[in-house]
């Protein structure tokens, strides 16, 4: 090969060996300044002496976990941990049992998945631990970086829970004259409900959530009372949790009375 083209070469391959280097560095710097970034905004969000109490915290890359809960008086405590990132939204990764597979909860639906009653309100009821004591949200220092715009599916909810819903329900046996509580959250579980209602003799052991019998125990009255209004833990009827007649509890394919004259008269 001539000297000139051999120099030629050797110039050329030092030329993009060091431009690659260059990059190469480039990347390197902006990584280690989005670290410092991250880093910066995590100090910012909270310091160690606001945390330190805080059972069951981690730092990650763009957010914090702390361990969660919520306590329904049916189910008893769901465990969860709680993510606050540094956009300001909120996700809850539920641990109520071991197969439960519900993760990126946002609170209200971490609230609705733990089964409590009365009012949402899931800044008062969704807790943290904190020197071994439950502490309502509303109470620590999370909140500061709650930002609606972040948590916006949160939020839409929160207004669609407010809309009229169905509250529980009870059916008595027509042999032991105790009564069973019925579900009405779903579809099905409305039309199961309608089905026990329009039956001539319904007893205990067609309860569909358990096998039960007549021997077993009614609820207390005091538990009883609540039937999951979300205005008032104790409602004995309103507005919000009375539905006089909709197409989820309203059957085309059912030849009650209630059922036909709705069909009839209920607007398209």
């Amino acid at each position: 090969m001539p000297r000139a083209n051999f120099i030629a070469c050797l110039a050329t391959s030092w030329f993009w060996d060091t431009t690659l280097l260059l990059n190469s560095s480039c990347s390197w710097n902006l990584l280690a300044l989005s670290l410092i970034r991250v880093n910066r905004l995590l100090s910012n969000m909270f310091t160690e002496e606001e945390l330190k109490d805080m059972e069951g915290l981690k730092r990650g890359s763009d957010f914090i976990e702390v361990k969660c809960g919520c306590t329904s008086k049916k189910y008893g405590d769901a465990i969860g941990r709680l993510r606050v990132f540094t956009n300001g939204q909120f996700l809850i990764s539920c641990e109520c049992t071991p197969a439960c597979d519900q993760e990126k909860l946002t609170p209200y639906d971490f609230e609705k998945h733990s089964g409590k009653e009365g009012t949402k309100r899931w800044k008062n009821h969704i807790w943290v631990v904190m020197n071994n004591k439950k502490v309502p949200l509303w109470r620590t220092v999370l909140l500061k970086y709650y930002k609606h715009a972040s948590n916006g599916a949160n939020e839409l909810r929160r207004l669609r829970a407010k809309r009229l819903f169905h509250r529980d329900e009870f059916i008595r046996c027509s042999k032991c004259k105790k009564e069973r509580r019925f579900r009405l959250r779903t579809d099905e579980e409305c039309r199961t409900y309608h089905d026990a209602l329009n039956a001539k003799r319904w007893k205990c052991a067609n309860w569909p959530y358990d096998k039960i019998n007549c021997k077993d125990d009614e609820e207390r009255a005091s538990r009883k009372s609540c039937r999951g209004c979300p205005q008032s833990p104790t409602c004995k009827g309103c507005t919000t949790c009375v539905c006089f007649g909709c197409h989820k509890c309203r059957f085309l394919d059912c030849k009650c009375r209630t059922c036909v004259d709705f069909v009839q008269n209920a607007e398209p």
